[in-house]
């Protein structure tokens, strides 16, 4: 599915706890990451490339500002710049103004009778296409001169997200044979997936393969299916009831590719 992937900075923690009960109802919402602390915002930034970040303003109960963000979001060389959605209590017209000319694409105030948090990301869900576009004008982060360094490392990093939002952890064996094959095939390598991956680990192709499998079946078992049903929405063909090796790293390569 087209999702639209989004920050939220947020210093709120029940604003924050609304935010995800209420994209959790939505399947068109994937909330990359939250954070109330706008120098971690600028990093997720970095390494999430979010279509849209909701961003408040003032972070009493957090580290920096809104503004401070905008300003040092302002002087990054960013391929994709996110829509920017401003929620905050501030009524100054100067604030708004300023905000605005650092980048800000909309702005709602905390004040207004018709706030709540649902409402915000039903705005950017009306904004979805307008929001996609902008995105879609940018060329793709992964055809970029990015250092391939970070570039590495915010795919890996999502990566570990992804399966850590099922239940496969690092302390699983299939881990990180399943974090390279999904990082493998988003870098358009596809063959030989689990040859290279046994001569990297020095490990029999049969046992690199069953590894993941027991990773992936472990996982089917154990996370809650609600869980299940949120994060991994691709059909399943095998008559076990759980993805098939191929099923499982195509489905997370493509959705990485598509939201990055």
């Amino acid at each position: 599915m087209n999702e639209l992937s989004i920050l939220i900075v947020e210093d709120n923690p029940e604003t924050c706890k609304l935010f995800v009960e209420h994209a959790d109802e939505m399947d068109d919402i994937s909330i990359v990451s939250i954070t109330n602390n706008s120098n971690q915002a600028l990093d997720d930034i970095k390494y999430y490339l979010p279509n849209a970040i909701i961003l408040d303003l003032e972070l009493h109960l957090g580290t920096g500002n809104g503004i401070e963000l905008l300003q040092k979001l302002s002087t990054m060389d960013l391929d994709i710049y996110p829509y920017i959605l401003i929620t905050t209590n501030n009524s100054s017209q100067i604030t708004y103004e300023y905000v605005r000319e650092l980048g800000a694409d909309f702005i709602m105030s905390k004040h207004q009778n018709d706030y709540s948090e649902k409402n915000v990301l039903e705005f950017l869900r009306m904004m979805k296409t307008v929001i996609k576009n902008k995105s879609n004008k940018k060329t793709n982060p992964l055809q970029t001169t990015e250092a391939p360094i970070l570039q590495s490392k915010r795919i890996q990093k999502r990566i570990a997200t992804e399966l850590n939002n099922i239940g496969i952890s690092p302390n699983l064996k299939g881990y990180g044979y399943l974090s390279d094959a999904i990082f493998m095939v988003i870098q358009d390598s596809t063959k030989n997936l689990t040859t290279i991956i046994s001569q990297k680990y020095k490990k029999t192709e049969s046992s690199v393969e069953r590894a993941m499998q027991n990773a992936i079946n472990k996982a089917w078992k154990q996370t809650a299916i609600e869980d299940l049903e949120k994060y991994y929405k691709a059909k399943i063909n095998s008559d076990k009831g759980t993805p098939t090796l191929t099923e499982f790293i195509f489905y997370y390569a493509n959705k990485i590719k598509n939201d990055i």
